[in-house]
């Protein structure tokens, strides 16, 4: 691959019109404005992240975690762009890479855009519908490749479906978006035929083709198969590792503020990233600040910082094998032995006492039923749109939702994009209507 091709300002639904006039924003940052002033990407807001949303503490949300991961990401781009034009000074197309940093920014705002509700249970419970509930019912009605979509549902395939798909009423590409900025959002650039055990995958069967056309300009390698695999667009592997540091950190913060973690646990989990002199200078100023949680935020960022600049050497190192397709897994699981084992641990203890803690599971187990209960109530109501019941929950779906499309996949599917796009309230608030939990005001 070459990054003479790998970034392109073409955009996705205007490429009749694409031009490369200087402006005073790139179109890169252009992609990035234009996801921050979204309806999709402000009800981010209201998404759950890992903790429940916040009453006395505020704990990240999908959107201050959006956010955080584009700041990182950028903060990526930025160093692997003045190593890289260094480099590549000398070619004619080096004036390209400046848009790096812009490009892994916008990609990491978007990247949870197509998450549904109640975090990553959201995402298993709308799996597990069709793999293990109700939904099964719909396997002999699907195609193969249709089905695998359902139930190994991933909010990444998702997110390129929200950017790119028309919506009824909306333009032709969706969002518009750059080439580069939709590639590197793809984590996984294969159909779901070949999502592994996880049920990772990158696009859905209907965005099949346009994932091709994006790739195929950008000159991302394809492997042979009849199943489209492709190898990931570089920048992928930026937006990946921002959002690898700022989960992981993050969560660990949040548990330090909800007091699942006690101070000396955590200050214990960030001072393994560092060691010598660096160690040292660190200590003396948590003797300098005596706010527990000044203390904790320092230490935040000193990890932050040093895994930024990990994972920008480890990108610069091995480019070439990027650029083959050669580097299997993330960025984070390359760089150097001290931080890497800090980051391990840190793993280790949110899976044990994190992820598995009474109020991400009440949150979990609350996620499952309340999208599983909506699911059976859209479902029966686009398979069986005749019934009075089904024509009143139709009628409450904006009109950008294809609830009458001709194929039962497309139905599905328009079905998963309005519960995918809800928030936490909105989803909940449905849930408790269509149960005649909550009636409206007398």
């Amino acid at each position: 691959m070459s990054w003479d091709k790998l970034i392109s300002a073409k955009r996705f639904g205007l490429e009749r019109y694409h031009d490369e006039r200087k402006r005073n924003r790139s179109d890169f940052q252009r992609d990035y404005d234009r996801l921050v002033f979204s309806a999709p990407f402000r009800r981010l807001q209201n998404k759950t992240q890992v903790f429940p949303l916040p009453g006395s503490v505020f704990v990240h949300n999908r959107l201050t975690h959006s956010l955080e991961v584009s700041c990182v990401g950028r903060s990526l781009g930025n160093n692997v762009t003045t190593i890289l034009i260094d480099k590549y000074k000398d070619e004619p197309w080096v004036h390209k890479l400046q848009g790096i940093g812009a490009i892994v920014a916008a990609a990491c705002l978007a990247h949870d855009m197509g998450n549904p509700p109640f975090g990553h249970s959201g995402e298993r419970a709308i799996a597990t519908y069709f793999s293990e509930g109700n939904g099964m019912i719909l396997e002999k009605e699907l195609k193969k490749n249709e089905w695998t979509d359902l139930t190994h549902f991933e909010g990444n395939a998702n997110a390129f479906r929200l950017l790119t798909h028309q919506f009824n009423g909306r333009r032709e590409g969706g969002f518009v978006m750059t080439y580069s900025t939709l590639a590197s959002i793809v984590k996984y650039p294969y159909s779901s035929t070949l999502a592994s055990s996880k049920g990772k995958f990158g696009f859905f069967s209907s965005e099949e083709a346009d994932f091709i056309r994006v790739a195929d300009e950008l000159g991302m390698i394809r492997y042979g198969g009849e199943d489209i695999r492709y190898c990931r667009h570089p920048l992928v592997y930026l937006v990946e590792a921002a959002d690898d540091i700022c989960y992981q950190v993050m969560d660990i913060e949040d548990a330090h503020k909800l007091r699942i973690l006690t101070t000396e646990k955590t200050k214990e989990l960030f001072l393994g990233f560092f060691e010598k002199e660096r160690l040292e200078h660190i200590k003396e100023t948590l003797n300098i600040v005596t706010d527990v949680n000044e203390q904790i935020a320092y230490l935040r960022s000193c990890v932050v910082g040093v895994l930024v600049d990990e994972c920008s050497r480890i990108f610069c190192e091995d480019e070439d094998k990027l650029l083959r397709g050669e580097v299997k897994g993330p960025l984070i699981n390359l760089i150097d032995e001290t931080p890497r084992k800090a980051y391990k641990k840190c793993t280790r203890v949110a899976y044990e006492s994190i992820y598995k803690s009474s109020d991400v599971l009440d949150i979990e187990l609350a996620g499952n039923r309340i999208i599983s209960v909506l699911l059976d109530k859209l479902i029966d109501a686009v398979m069986y749109p005749q019934k009075a019941y089904s024509q009143l929950l139709l009628n409450k779906v904006p009109g950008q939702y294809e609830m009458r499309a001709e194929s039962l996949y497309n139905r599905t599917q328009a079905v998963i994009d309005y519960i995918s796009g809800m928030t936490d309230v909105y989803a909940l608030d449905l849930y408790r209507k269509i149960n005649g939990m909550s009636l409206p005001a007398l």
